[in-house]
Order: C-alpha cells, then structure tokens, then sequence
C-alpha cells in the first residue's frame, strides 16, 4: 500500500518515539490486570497475552510509517496483524490508535504544552479525513471480522464508502463508542482515561508494574463508567448496563487501594466470573491502549522544540 507523500518527511528519531509509543500502550495494556479481557494474568476468549504481543510489534511498524493516510495505518496494521495472528486482537485499538499515530507525527512544534498541541492536532485530523480513508478502514474492518458487527443501514462496511471516515463515524457513534471518540474529539480518552492513567501512576509510583496497574485503574474507570458497546454488540444494551453496575464496585475499591496487589484475587474473581459468562469488554480495554498512547504520545509533543521543523501538512 502506499500514498503520496505531504510536506516535509518526519525527522527519524520522531517516527521511532511514535513507535515505540503505540507498541507500549499494547504492551502495558496486556500486562494489566483487565477482568473479562484477555491479560497475562488469565486468557481467554480463543486469544492469548502472546497473541496480543505479538500484534502490538507488527501493528505499531505499520502504523507509524511515515507519509501514509489514516486510512492506510488502519488498513497496514490490521493486514499485518492478520498476517502475524490469523485472529482479530486489535482492530479497536489500531482504529483508535491511527488518528493519535498521524496527529502526533504531523504536530508542528508551537509553545502550547503537549496535550494541548496533540489534542487540536487530532482534531485537524480527524476533520480532514477523506472517502478513501473510510475505503481502507472498510477494508480493514472487513479483514478483522469482529463478532457481533453485523449490518447498518447507512455506512455499511461491505459496501464501497460513500462518505468521509468521520462521516461514518458520526453515524456510528450513537451505538459504537470507538465511533464516537472520532466524532467527540476523544472526548472519552482524554475526559476519563488520560486523568485515570495519570492518578494511577502518581499513586502507585515506586510499586511493581505501576504502568501495569494504572492501566488497570483506567480499564475499571472505563467499564464502570460506560457501557460496553462490544458487550452491548454482541448481547444486549441490558448485558453492558448491568456489567457497567457490577464493575463500580470493583473501580471504588481499587481507586480506594494504595496496595494494587492486594486486589489481585478479587479481580481475578470478577474476571472468571465475566469469561464463564462469554462476556468481554473489548471497548473499554480499546480505550485504555488509546488512553495509554494518548498520554505517551502527549510526552513525546511535549519535548519537540518550537525551534524544530517538519511534519505532514494538513
């Protein structure tokens, strides 16, 4: 796959920090301690940790090559994953992830702090996404055939796109949460996540897999805050309600915990107890990778120089 290259090419070391970024924000995701989702702690769901390791080193190379589309990091990623797997364990998260990757590598360096310079240059991105970005990210959904999709009146992703990605999204965005971070600017990511991953490593600073346990933290704040729409998709609204209900427990008590080990075994139990069930909150563990990278992505901004030059054009 390849697109006409815009503006000046990334500086090198910048590409490898983006990286790097996305394939952490997979790395520590599956390290965490994610009740229903698959991490190293517990399996499930015909997947694995290795499965979701290895996805996290071939999606991050292709979708933070330089000069490609949105659409085309979405389509590379999810073909590379294929390849590699033979199994969808990250459509959700490269969807998320492809407009951060292309905001962060396009940020032209001004003296606003990083969230701030990421956050509107991901709102520029997303408004300039084209027809054909939504063409590939089709394509890629097709690919990765998540259970549960079946068919929608308008946007439908058997059919050629007839729209831009962010028109599709916004038409998704009413039963898709991962649609609607296109339409709301992350408003999720950067409202619950962001603040939660940051609380958490303050928190849990100097602990064993502090990164790992923040990321938990924000995996509870999600599922306790929002109803699953993966659940929701392949249940019902009722499933995803009632599991957002059981999970405040479980987010209080946590949030109330200096000690994150101490709640291994409590979480271990709501997590077998979600899998007996056929129950997995794909989405909130989607938007904890995107929360990840967002916050990696945000240090990565923050360190360019406003003397330094390069970047896509709009």
């Amino acid at each position: 796959m390849s697109a006409p290259a815009h503006g000046s090419p990334r500086p090198k070391p910048l590409t490898q920090d983006v990286r790097a970024a996305f394939e952490r924000a997979c790395l520590v995701e599956i390290e965490a301690l994610k009740p229903g989702n698959v991490h190293e702690y517990a399996e499930g769901h015909g997947m694995t940790a290795g499965d979701f390791r290895a996805s996290a080193r071939v999606a991050a190379e292709a979708i933070a090559q330089p000069d490609i589309s949105v659409g085309l990091r979405i389509a590379a990623a999810v073909a590379a994953t294929d390849a590699a797997v033979g199994c969808n364990t990250n459509l959700g998260i490269v969807l998320l992830g492809a407009p951060l990757v292309h905001a962060a590598l396009s940020c032209a360096p001004t003296p606003a702090a990083g969230e701030a310079r990421l956050r509107a240059r991901l709102r520029s991105v997303l408004a300039a996404l084209t027809v054909r970005d939504a063409d590939f990210a089709f394509a890629a959904i097709r690919l990765a055939a998540p259970a549960g999709l079946g068919h929608a009146a308008r946007h439908d992703v058997s059919a050629p796109a007839r729209a831009t990605l962010l028109a599709a999204m916004r038409a998704a965005a009413p039963r898709d949460r991962i649609a609607r971070q296109y339409a709301s600017g992350y408003a999720d990511v950067f409202a619950i996540g962001v603040p939660a991953l940051r609380s958490g490593l303050a928190r849990f600073q100097g602990t064993p897999k502090a990164e790992a346990w923040a990321a938990t933290g924000c995996y509870l704040a999600f599922l306790s805050r929002i109803p699953d729409t993966h659940i929701a998709r392949k249940h019902s609204q009722a499933a995803a309600e009632a599991i957002r209900l059981e999970a405040q427990e479980s987010h209080e008590s946590f949030t109330g915990c200096r000690d994150p080990e101490r709640m291994t075994e409590a979480l271990l139990a709501f997590d077998s107890g979600l899998k007996r069930r056929g129950l997995n909150p794909g989405t909130s563990a989607d938007l904890t990778v995107a929360s990840l990278l967002a916050v990696g992505l945000t240090d990565i901004v923050g360190r360019r120089t406003a003397g330094r030059k390069g970047g896509l054009a709009p």
